[in-house]
């Protein structure tokens, strides 16, 4: 075992601040060498920028870094390399039209004479790839992988750099249970082998599981560093919010009534081979019922959810929706029906990030006769709208409702979107991962919202790679496993294993699906 008396990392009363805020307020943080460290905090309690000051993509105001003892100056990423410091980030910063090889080796080419040696880094990746296991295909590129594996990249990308200290942010926010596991052993390696890691989750399971310390921010200001063997989730979950918090989903029967939404045959073609992604899948969705679709993550599901909300074609099959066909209705189209849409990937399809907080929150609605007259916005309006959503919704930003989205913490924007899809008139709520990277407070707050949609008699379809939101949210699950649903379950006669099983196509179950589950 590592000794872990000495401190490799010491960030030391540390202040930052931003227009508005003070992110980090005077904090303090050792990391000891072959440590697990996890930092813990709501959104927006300021653990990606007190990372980001490690990481020399911010400067703070006050106070002082040390490494090894020895104070650092770290003005930007490359200063942060060179002290062997790497860093996952929450949004990964990969090229999307640069293949996984060329991403992992950006900034660090390995070259003879001027020109490129991908040989040698071929090999280096695929060898780092097989230790830790961690498969990628160092020819596909970074647009066409999913999610998971973009992040197994960012990994790839801070090994191959022989980086010592490494900064995880939310790493598991969106990874497969599967993926969560192999991650954290992977990260139980690393430390094993002497590196040291600054964890930042909103889990408290991961947590209980693999770090050694824990340091609790709220609000910018540390409350203080536990070791983890001598605390519980409980405890933690005050620490960070300053209350109780439930962790048990609050919810009646389901009383279902009308089709809202009828999916029959639905192909979708593959963009990376030519199979479908999604290959005739057929289900409903009935008004005051939860329906969640469950999988692997690259199973077809992103696909599925981008046909139905007209991101993607569809290559055959049909989609209606509220009694009209949809099946090729743009996407303005599909909103004025009754269809909202949490997407998967926030940055991508959720917001304008250069936009201020108040504009993101009427994309959907600026041109209804609330917001606009004669052709001209009102400004006055979309304020007092931004406020109200901004109050309920409990959204933290610096500067209100003129906050550029960009500048905002991720889960601060997850509640911006998700207060705009669920505040706009709907029939069909479509919420993939709605819970990415927030807090236990937030993640509360946004089921009891979707369970309120249900019981106002709403159609809720759920796409969740989260065992536990799967079990404890829906009342109807659907299992996708290679683009077709192989099962159809109800979430209290079936367990976590068996939904694995169907996961994982060891197990189908097709008697259920020629009703698309109208019995």
């Amino acid at each position: 075992m590592v000794d872990m008396g000495k401190y490799i990392v010491e960030m030391l009363n540390i202040t930052k601040r931003f227009p508005g805020i003070i992110a980090n307020d005077n904090v303090t943080l050792q990391l000891k060498k072959g440590e697990i460290h996890a930092l813990l905090g709501e959104n927006g309690a300021g653990k990606s920028t007190l990372m980001s000051v490690l990481f020399g993509l911010y400067q703070a105001e006050e106070g002082e870094i040390r490494i090894n003892g020895e104070r650092v100056e770290i003005n930007n990423p490359n200063d942060a390399n060179d002290l062997g410091i790497g860093m996952v980030h929450q949004h990964f910063k990969l090229v999307e039209i640069f293949t996984v090889l060329q991403n992992i080796i950006l900034g660090v080419e390995p070259n003879k004479m001027g020109f490129l040696e991908m040989k040698e880094a071929r090999k280096k990746v695929l060898e780092l790839s097989e230790k830790y296991g961690l498969k990628v295909d160092p020819d596909a590129k970074i647009e066409d992988i999913t999610v998971g594996m973009q992040q197994r990249v960012e990994i790839l990308k801070m090994l191959y750099r022989d980086n010592e200290i490494l900064i995880f942010d939310e790493p598991t926010a969106v990874l497969t249970p599967q993926e969560i596991k192999e991650l954290l052993q992977i990260m139980k390696d690393f430390a094993n082998e002497g590196k040291s890691i600054l964890f930042i989750t909103h889990k408290l399971n991961e947590i209980m599981e693999v770090a050694d310390r824990c340091t609790v921010l709220r609000k910018g200001k540390l409350v203080g560093t536990v070791d983890v063997k001598d605390t519980t989730k409980e405890e933690l979950s005050r620490m960070m919010v300053g209350r109780d918090v439930s962790f048990v989903v609050d919810k009646g029967e389901p009383k279902p009534k009308d089709v809202i939404l009828s999916v029959r045959d639905l192909c979708v073609q593959s963009r990376i081979h030519k199979k479908n992604a999604v290959n005739k899948v057929s289900f409903d969705v009935r008004q005051g019922e939860i329906v969640c679709l469950a999988g692997i993550d690259g199973n077809g599901q992103s696909e599925f959810v981008h046909a139905l909300t007209g991101l993607e074609k569809v290559s055959s099959g049909s989609i209606t929706l509220n009694g009209h066909d949809i099946t090729n209705l743009p996407i303005r189209q599909r909103s004025i029906l009754g269809m909202s849409h949490i997407p998967e990937d926030r940055h991508k399809y959720g917001l304008v990030l250069d936009y201020k907080l108040e504009e993101n929150l009427v994309l959907q609605r600026y041109w209804q006769k609330d917001f606009q007259r004669r052709g001209f916005i009102r400004f006055d309006k979309v304020r007092e709208y931004a406020e109200r959503l901004i109050d309920n919704y409990d959204i933290r930003s610096g500067q209100g409702p003129i906050t550029k989205a960009r500048s905002m913490s991720g889960g601060n924007q997850q509640k911006a979107i998700i207060a705009r899809e669920i505040d706009k008139e709907h029939e069909l709520l479509v919420a993939v991962q709605p819970t990415r990277g927030l807090d236990v407070g937030a993640i509360e707050y946004v089921h009891k919202k979707l369970v309120e949609t249900r019981d106002a008699g709403k159609g809720v379809l759920l796409v969740s790679l989260e065992l536990d939101e799967v079990m404890n949210v829906s009342d109807r699950i659907l299992v996708m496993y290679e683009g077709e649903i192989v099962g159809e379950l109800d979430p209290k006669k079936t367990s976590v294993q068996e939904l694995g099983l169907y996961m994982s196509g060891a197990k189908r179950n097709t008697a259920k699906e020629n009703d698309y589950g109208r019995e």
